[in-house]
């Protein structure tokens, strides 16, 4: 078994020292730091730095000039505070002595914010003397992480390993370094890509009167500014309109026209990061898609957001979660147990239901322990169900009412009072309900009783609170937050709801912990940047940027960034106005925050989730045995459908023979009529019989058990047979022969041992439930003792297909008792040529032959893919398949100007697709029926999904109306005629099975909406409350009072984000308008729908920005606490319950989320060793110096070093556009060539060390080659035609390109996550295809809703459902949640926005929809994004786990696989792949490390392994895999490892080979024994003749596989003789080593190469050797080991006989009883 690396136990810091904290308690010293109240005070003292440096900025002095001093006090202060602070510790440990003051790091980091404490004081008295500097600032930026010493000192309560705690953050900051490395990688793959594609993409339309780039104002631009392509040959991008021309304006300098293109590499990975963050990504998309190529644009980009932002950065979230699994088992003291949200007084027990018996149910009891002054029929009151729910009722009433306010906008403009009058006089009564409510249950329960309860305290809370808000001027106050929280309670009306809460929230502690350090991390890094960037001011140079102005602005900043939403504004306008020296550092910084909190932060909110969905080890045990059993259970009772026909009578046809095989007539007789005097029913049956009528009696000789225990159900099942004790026993005892003949594979004593289908007690570590014991008539030598009861897998097994015959019973009962029973529409008899003909037609399918039809082993065939993918359905579905597509295609070329109505080449497919559906069903329904057959067409949700597509096609092609007005019944039919490509769904059986784990997972995802609407209904109440009718505004800024709010005005056009200055005597661009007051128009609160559909487009983390500004500026920055707390809560954690449900639901249908630790390494250890593959390395040359030479130099470190160093080299000349430079100077071109030069050689070089097939083995080598030829060949066209072509340009960046895409696969790192994002991908192929196919759907959908709308704030000339193509982009761009909100509301256009006539036809009005733009994005957006989406994060933490192993806790490394992977390809010298069973022996002998076999130590484990191949492949070749997987076997515990029902086989597999390992070796040994016996009766011709043989075998000549076998014999024989002399005697008997109860089963432990091993087995070989070569009798040689004491040869002869003799009759009497059974 595998040795596991432990941390030193000697070990003992704990964290409080880690973390700086001196230990002087050991020492006996209790300074005031060390006591509860001086940590406490430190502390304190350090959030008082804190907030004193976040105070200390000139807005916050010029807004607050008192804080200017009171700052300066309170550093003071704190700078005395930590000064005493060193001063006693310095005095206590010293200063640079051994464990001095300096030597500990923390101390140093103690002493620097001292001295930063110093300095801020210092310019702070500067400051005082009218000195001020922005220098200053920048040296306060350190101070706030002095919040570390708050952080640590309330860690310093918790014990750790210092050692243990090392190696946590060693290992998890090494996973994520590599990560990062990955995405490193990505991001400059596709920045060289981007700098070769699209330039800087600077291009712009400008008056054609403009001159030159530097001329251009923001008055010369296209209103809103727009991009264009240069004049070239093709025009494949935008044209400028006339009156404009296309001008590059990438002379000005960035930080006029932004920081966004790809003219270099430093700017191009810079764009890529704000790309991948989906922020913004797609208006850099339609630059690209105007300025050079649509296709390309699109390709690129997409690519770009599903590789890095959906794969590359969701694997972060597999290595947090990885590493959080680590941590949460080593914090669980701080972390603690799961606490009930009920509270601590009551306790729920498990008791048995009066009721039903066998039956369990969980009884609160010593819930009213403390009772009051009540008498006991007010107790009975307040345990009674209409009491909670006449509670639960006017609850729903309070909700209900809180509800219907509403706000309206008047002319006159009346008070908000005014709307809630009603409503204020209803809550009063609900108070006071709430408060005798609370009275009620204090009365009864004591208020001491009352309070014990955390929902009493909550409820007693709301009651006062509540109280308060129905006082005169409190109603409509933040106040009413307590009123809201009513609806809480609500929570409780519904167990399940509770039941989820409670594991989501339960471990508060986890979260609680989580959400504190996140609030922890704003604080410090807002106070850093507020210094970092406080003296920043905007363009006038008198106001200062309002982003990182005070405290609060700068926190509402970064927690813009956290969440993604706008953020590249925020670093952008920051850049801009810093100084140019400056501006790389700031993008770092911001790129650097972001990074850690979207990439890090998250996912650890993602891992907490997780972690608390996931199962304890012990309740998946447990939970594995129910799921067993539960799987035994089949559905007895067909489906109603079939049952119908028990209704009817029976009338059965009767079958005549004509020829009989007897003399005498058979009478007619069915057999359901016979079955009945054969089985009877269970009324008949004696429940206390039942055990009985289960099994037979124990005590019955002629029944066999495996170890003597008696069985026992997991529950009741009822027996099929019951007409005779004989009848019964037999079956039973048939099924157990017949077991035990299929497990036992021909051994002639396995019905002589116990068996081990039965599991005893140590299976206990693999979930036993443990049943209670029953006594049973066991026969054993110790009856009294009390055994451990056993689960029986066969009897769960058995009961499963008891049941199935039942149901079967059943279908045949029908078949024979009913004629129109199976038979199609009631006309098509059952067994009729036609409905034959049509179930071949249904049921064709093509037939790989994947495997052997006679051996049942795999063929090796070629493209296995290509072959599994056209077997996965049947022909006829295929030609569903294909006509769907077809008929999706030409749908898709719909608009509503070509519309199918009007052009006959649409039309015609759809008569194609009806008819072919037509025929199809059809077909089905003649060979399965309709209804009324066991496999009919309608017999689940798929099949009426087809007939509902047919139908609806079908009236479609029928009708097919030339007028469609909006929201008709035409209408409705175009968009039902949408869905046809769900017909993919149903005919692609993976797909149809995403879609049905999808909907198992539904209760839980249900449950997270719930939540979500709970928390949404909360917040929009509140929000109803707080900002009703404050949102409106006049459109003009100018005017604050609506009464001003009339005529017209000049409106500020949004040209462009450009920041370009307006010439002498220029306006900016403006249009007149007239004024309006309303409300903003994506979002106001003056009704709970309007606030409602607000918080749900910020749950998407869209919105809230502008939000929160509107909040800002109508009722100031203490009410964004609102939207910050939604966001907060909503969107960072219930949006993180998304992604756990659906990963959670993902490893549950895959069956990994029940699986220990151990078993869940096991099976990513089997997917690991199913993918590796042998070495394509040939062994090094021997015979050949100069070959060798060469060999030795391609495998060395350095040489690899110095390709990868130019690889990287190479892929520097990407840097810059080589469509400009090579027609410049052509640098580049000499620098390539040179640069491909070395690859030449390299190839060259393993060609001759590898030879060239030896070479092209490699598929690594292949794709080296292969680019190294095209970048000869492009070197070859540009040297020789001398041309710059662009496709001569594209082909060589190209190549270098994918030169630099093989980098992967010569770093391990690179390459691993590389295979995980590799098989994700094609693991995910169908998901894609799914998500894909629904956004078809949608698309076409968005034709017909939206296809002519009028453009507006999003909607635009690139962003339209103006073809499904533009669909199918925007609905793209709408699942990374770019502005979909703004999409949303300009598909809600209503008149007079928008034209619109009675008489007109859908595609005739430029208006929206409003109810279905509403069900569109928002149920496309969940689907899409909440669900869809996750699953790829489900896919990837699965491979993620599978590929990226441990070192240290995987069963068996990449270390241990490489290293089998080295010695096969020393053995299997041909590369075929496969070798000769006897050469296993030198493999075995030959590895090292984990996987190491020592033949002296091991000699038994060792015969074991080798016979366990050779008796699984019957002597024949055994392939790479085979060792592998014997290997890995052998190399775990697999009572830990192991599922039940592979345990057991492995188990009886194990147990055949020892017995006949044994077998073989007694036998071997008693021939070893005749043969020296006859040697010495013998006369001295045979001693002659022994003493020469070894001369004649020297010289017969023996073949390659010969030799290996004498060699291997022989030293075989010389081992077993040393062995022999050893223990003197064979035993008579071979015990077995039982893997389940016993620990002296045999497998692989880590072994060492020491010297003395080495050095031994040179003494046994040096042994062996001379003993063939000595010129010594055998005889004499061997004498030893059948010799005793006595050197009698006759009585040495005699014993051996009679050993002989009694061996052979044992195996006489085993070999009679095998052939009784």
């Amino acid at each position: 078994m595998l040795g596991r690396k432990l941390s030193v136990v000697g070990e003992h810091s704990i964290l409080a020292t880690e973390f700086g904290e001196e230990s002087s308690v050991e020492r006996g010293e209790r300074d005031w730091m060390n006591r509860t109240w001086g940590r406490r005070f430190l502390q304190l003292t350090s959030l008082l730095s804190l907030i004193s440096v976040s105070c200390n900025t000139p807005k916050t002095f010029t807004n607050y000039p008192n804080l200017q001093v009171i700052t300066y006090f309170c550093d003071f202060f704190c700078l005395v505070v930590f000064t005493l602070e060193i001063i006693v510790k310095v005095k206590r440990r010293g200063l640079l002595k051994e464990g001095g003051f300096l030597r500990d790091r923390w101390c140093q980091f103690d002493t620097v914010m001292v001295a930063l404490i110093a300095i801020s004081i210092f310019t702070h008295s500067l400051q005082f003397r009218g000195y001020d500097h922005a220098a200053f600032s920048i040296l306060r930026a350190p101070r706030p992480l002095i919040m570390i010493r708050f952080i640590r000192a309330s860690f310093s309560q918790f014990t750790m390993p210092k050692a243990r705690l090392n190696q946590i953050f060693k290992r998890s900051g090494q996973q994520v370094y590599n990560v990062t490395l990955f995405f490193l990688f990505f991001m400059s793959f596709y920045g060289f890509l981007g700098v070769q594609l699209f330039g800087d993409l600077q291009n712009h339309c400008v008056r054609e009167c403009v001159e030159s780039p530097e001329q251009v104002t923001i008055n010369d631009l296209t209103i809103p500014d727009t991009y264009c392509e240069m004049e070239t040959d093709e025009k494949s991008g935008y044209e400028c309109p006339r009156g404009f021309k296309c001008m590059n304006l990438s002379n000005r300098s960035m930080y006029d026209i932004g920081f966004t293109g790809f003219g270099h590499l430093a700017l191009s990975v810079f764009t890529v990061y704000q790309a991948a963050s989906q922020e913004g990504w797609v208006y850099i998309m339609y630059r690209a898609t105007d300025s050079i190529d649509p296709l390309k644009s699109s390709v690129y980009f997409i690519t770009m957001i599903f590789f890095l932002a959906w794969m590359v950065k969701n694997v972060f979230i597999a290595v947090i979660t990885e590493m959080f699994n680590e941590i949460r088992v080593q914090f669980q003291q701080m972390w603690g147990e799961r606490e009930h949200i009920g509270g601590g007084g009551t306790q729920q027990v498990l008791q048995e239901d009066p009721k039903h018996k066998h039956r369990w149910q969980l009884v609160t009891v010593d819930e009213y322990t403390l009772k009051g002054l009540a008498p006991n029929f007010c107790h009975v009151i307040l345990r009674s169900a209409v009491y909670h729910i006449i509670v639960m009722t006017v609850t729903v009433a309070n909700a209900i009412v809180t509800a219907t306010i509403s706000f309206k906008h008047t002319w006159d403009e009346k008070p908000r009072e005014h709307f809630v009058q009603g409503h204020r006089t209803l809550e009063i009564w609900f108070v006071i309900f709430y408060n005798f409510e609370a009275l009620f249950k204090i009365f009864c329960l004591s208020f001491k009783g009352y309070i014990s309860r955390t929902m009493h305290k909550f409820e007693f809370m709301l009651a006062i609170m509540t109280t308060i808000h129905v006082m005169p001027g409190m109603f409509l106050t933040p106040v009413s937050i307590f009123q809201v929280l009513r609806v809480v309670r609500l929570v409780k009306a519904s167990p399940m709801l509770e039941d989820f809460s409670y594991k989501i929230f339960g471990p508060g502690k986890k979260l609680g912990g989580l959400i504190i350090f996140t609030v922890c991390l704003l604080l410090i890094t807002s106070s850093i940047s507020m210094q970092l960037f406080c003296n920043l001011k905007e363009d006038d140079d008198e106001t200062f940027l309002e982003n990182f102005s005070t405290f609060p602005f700068a926190l509402m900043s970064m927690f813009q960034v956290l969440t993604q939403e706008a953020w590249p504004e925020v670093m952008s306008k920051t850049m801009r106005l810093t100084h140019y020296h400056v501006t790389p550092f700031v993008a770092v910084y911001f790129i650097l925050y972001h990074l850690f909190v979207t990439l890090i932060v998250m996912s650890f909110f993602v891992a907490v989730i997780l972690d608390n969905l996931e199962l304890d080890e012990d309740a998946k045990k447990i939970k594995q045995l129910k799921l067993r059993e539960d799987s035994s259970d089949i559905k007895e009772d067909l489906p109603l459908r079939l049952r119908v026909f028990e209704k009817f009578p029976e009338r059965p046809l009767m079958a005549k023979l004509n020829k009989t095989p007897s003399d005498y007539a058979v009478p007619k007789i069915r057999e359901s009529f016979l079955s009945k005097f054969i089985y009877q029913t269970d009324d008949f049956i004696d429940k206390d019989d039942l055990n009985k009528s289960v099994q037979p009696s124990l005590s019955d000789p002629n029944v066999r058990f495996r170890k003597n225990a008696g069985a026992h159900l997991m529950s009741n099942i009822k027996p099929m047979l019951r007409n005779a004790k004989f009848v019964k026993k037999q079956t039973v005892e048939r099924i157990i022969q017949s077991v035990r003949r299929s497990v036992r594979g021909g051994s002639q004593i396995f019905n002589k041992r116990p068996g081990t289908f039965r599991i005893n007690e140590t299976i206990k570590e693999n979930g036993h439930i443990g049943i209670p014991s029953t006594t049973s008539n066991t026969v054993s030598s110790n009856s009294n003792s009390t055994r451990t009861q056993n689960l029986d897998i066969k009897l769960i097994q058995a009961k499963h297909q008891q049941a199935e015959m039942r149901r079967n019973r059943k279908e045949e009962d029908l078949r024979e008792n009913h004629p129109f029973f199976d038979r199609p529409l009631f006309v098509v008899p059952r067994e009729s040529k036609f409905r034959k003909v049509c179930r071949s037609i249904v049921n064709a399918r093509y037939d790989a032959q994947l495997r052997n039809a006679q051996t049942g082993k795999e063929r090796k065939v070629k493209f296995k893919t290509i072959h599994k993918l056209l077997g996965l359905v049947s022909y006829l579905d295929w030609i569903m398949i294909l006509v769907t597509t077809l008929a999706t295609v030409s749908q898709l070329f719909e608009t509503p100007h070509y519309r199918v109505m009007d052009n006959p080449e649409l039309k015609i497919a759809d008569y194609v697709f009806v008819t072919a559906m037509a025929i199809e069903l059809t077909v089905k329904i003649f060979a399965e029926g309709l209804i009324f057959t066991p496999n009919a067409l309608l017999r689940d949700v798929s099949g009426i999904l087809d007939v509902m597509i047919f139908i609806v096609n079908l009236v479609w092609v029928a009708w097919m109306p030339m007028e469609v007005k909006p929201t008709s019944v035409a209408q409705m039919f175009m968009i039902l005629r949408c869905f046809r490509p769900l017909r993919i769904f149903i005919l692609v059986p993976h797909m149809r099975k995403v879609v049905s784990e999808l909907c198992k997972g539904f209760k839980e995802i249900f449950l997270v909406a719930v939540l979500l609407i709970v928390l949404m209904f909360i917040f929009a109440n509140f929000g109803v409350h707080l900002f009703g009718k404050k949102f409106a505004s006049c459109n003009d800024v100018t005017i604050t009072n609506r009464t001003d709010c009339h005529g017209v005005y000049y409106a500020k056009l949004f040209v462009t984000k450009m920041h370009l200055p307006l010439r002498e005597g220029e306006q900016h661009p403006a249009l007149l308008a007239p004024r309006v007051w309303k409300n903003p128009r994506r979002f106001h609160f003056d009704n709970i729908g309007a606030a409602m559909l607000a918080l749900f487009e910020v749950l998407s983390y869209k919105g809230w920005v502008d939000l929160r500004d509107v909040i800002v500026a109508k009722m100031g920055p203490a009410y964004a606490i609102y939207i910050h707390l939604y966001v907060f809560l909503g969107s960072m954690i219930g949006l993180t319950l998304f992604v756990g449900v659906v990963i959670a639901n993902y490893r549950e249908n895959k069956g990994t989320a029940l699986l220990t630790v151990d078993q869940m390494r096991w099976s990513d250890l089997k997917k690991r060793l199913k993918i590796a593959q042998p070495l394509h390395v040939p062994p090094k040359p021997e015979n050949h110096m100069i070959q060798a030479c060469i060999y030795d130099i391609t495998q060395t470190t350095y040489f690899k070093r110095f390709i990868v160093m130019i690889v990287v080299l190479n892929s520097l000349l990407l840097c810059v556009n080589w469509q400009e430079e090579i027609r410049g100077n052509g640098y580049i071109t000499k620098a390539a060539s040179i640069l491909n030069s070395v690859f030449v050689v390299e190839v060259c070089m393993k060609m001759v060390a590898f030879s060239p097939s030896g070479y092209l083995l490699s598929a690594r080598n292949k794709i080296d080659l292969i680019v190294t030829l095209l970048g000869v060949t492009w070197i070859f066209l540009h040297h020789s035609l001398k041309a710059s072509n662009e496709t001569i340009i594209i082909f060589g960046y190209l190549s270098i390109i994918l030169r630099f895409a093989t980098i992967t696969t010569k770093h391990a790192t690179l390459s691993m996550l590389m295979q995980t994002v590799g098989v994700s991908v094609y693991k995910s192929f169908f998901i894609i295809m799914g998500m894909f196919t629904l956004i078809t759907c949608y698309a076409l959908i968005g034709v017909i809703l939206f296809g002519n709308l009028k453009y507006g704030e999003a909607i635009n000339r690139q962003a339209n459902f103006s073809t499904a193509g533009k669909g199918i982009i925007m609905l793209f761009r709408i699942v990374t949640g770019e502005d979909w909100n703004r999409i949303l509301h300009d598909c809600m256009q209503k008149p007079p926005a928008c034209t619109f006539r009675e008489h007109h036809n859908f595609w005739q009005t430029n208006c929206g929809n409003f109810t279905g733009a509403l069900l569109f994005f928002c149920s496309f957006y969940v689907i899409i994004t909440y669900i869809v989406l996750n699953l790829l994060v489900a896919i990837i933490m699965e491979n993620f786990s599978l590929f990226y192993s441990n070192e240290e806790d995987a069963l068996l490394s990449y270390a241990d696989i490489r290293n089998f992977q080295t010695t096969w390809n020393l053995v299997d010298v041909n590369q075929r792949g496969t070798i000769p069973v006897r050469r296993v022996k030198f493999i075995l002998r030959l590895l090292k490390g984990r996987l190491e076999v020592d033949t002296q130590k091991d000699r038994l484990l060792f015969k074991h392994m080798c016979y366990e191949l050779e008796r699984l492949h019957n002597g024949e070749d055994v392939t790479f895999h085979d060792v592998l997987s014997m290997l890995s076997y052998r190399s775990i515990d697999i009572r830990k490892a192991l599922q039940l029902e592979e345990l057991l086989a492995r188990e009886e597999l194990e147990y055949i080979i020892e017995e006949e390992v044994a077998k073989l070796t007694i036998r071997r040994w008693l021939d070893g024994c005749l043969k020296r016996i006859r040697e010495k009766e013998q006369t001295l011709l045979a001693g002659l003749r022994a003493m020469n043989e070894p001369l004649s075998s020297g010289l017969k000549p023996v073949s390659e596989d010969k030799e290996d076998e004498i060699i291997v014999e022989k030293t075989e024989d010389s081992a077993e003789e040393t062995q022999d002399r050893q223990e003197q005697a064979p035993r008579d008997q071979v015990v077995r080593t039982d893997s389940m109860n016993s620990s002296s089963r045999r497998f692989l432990t880590p072994q060492g190469t020491s010297q003395e091993d080495w050095g031994r087995s040179s003494v046994i070989g040096r042994r062996s050797k001379s003993r063939n070569e000595e010129a010594v009798s055998p005889s004499t040689a061997r004498s030893s080991v059948c010799e005793g004491p006595t050197s009698a040869t006759g009585w040495r002869g005699a014993a051996a006989k009679k050993e002989v003799h009694d061996w052979w009759r044992r195996q006489l009497e085993i070999d009679s009883d095998a052939d009784s059974d």
